[in-house]
Formats: structure tokens, sequence, C-alpha cells
């Protein structure tokens, strides 16, 4: 959608929204109201998915690739590893 200003602003700048997003996602979550964390939760998957193609990453290949068959560390659908284990 916004691909060559993504791309002019590059990787660091794009990652400095991101941060943004994120901190606007943890007050939304801390007392902003259902509504709020929506929106911030979408603007968050928006920049990360924006870093991904101004970085040449295909996100949906990258998901499919690590967690496509399961948990990367069990590997079954509904993780099984244990609570001090990441993930």
């Amino acid at each position: 959608m916004y691909y060559e200003k993504d791309e002019a602003r590059g990787i660091e700048g794009t990652f400095m929204w991101l941060m943004e997003e994120v901190g606007e996602l943890s007050s939304a979550l801390r007392g902003g109201t259902q509504q709020e964390r929506k929106e911030e939760f979408a603007d968050v998957i928006a920049w990360l998915a924006t870093i991904a193609n101004v970085a040449g990453i295909d996100l949906a290949e990258a998901l499919n690739e690590k967690y496509g068959s399961g948990c990367p560390g069990c590997g079954k659908f509904v993780c099984t590893c244990d609570d001090a284990e990441k993930p």
C-alpha cells in the first residue's frame, strides 16, 4: 500500500515507527478500550509486515516455515512444551 514511502524510509526508519506502535499497544493494553487495543494490534502487524517487505522477507513464508508444522519446540499444534521452556 505504501511501498515507495516504506522503501524510501528504509528498514531503520520503519523500525522506529514499529517501536512507536508497540509503545502505543503497550499503553492500550494497560488502560485502553477494547477498540483502542484492536487498532493498536492492527498497527503493529501492519508495521511489522512493512519492515518484512522492505527487507525482502516473505512474512507468510517465514511464518509457515517456522510455525506451519506446529510449535518449533515440541512440533505439536497445541504446544506441550514445559512452561519453563520457550515459547
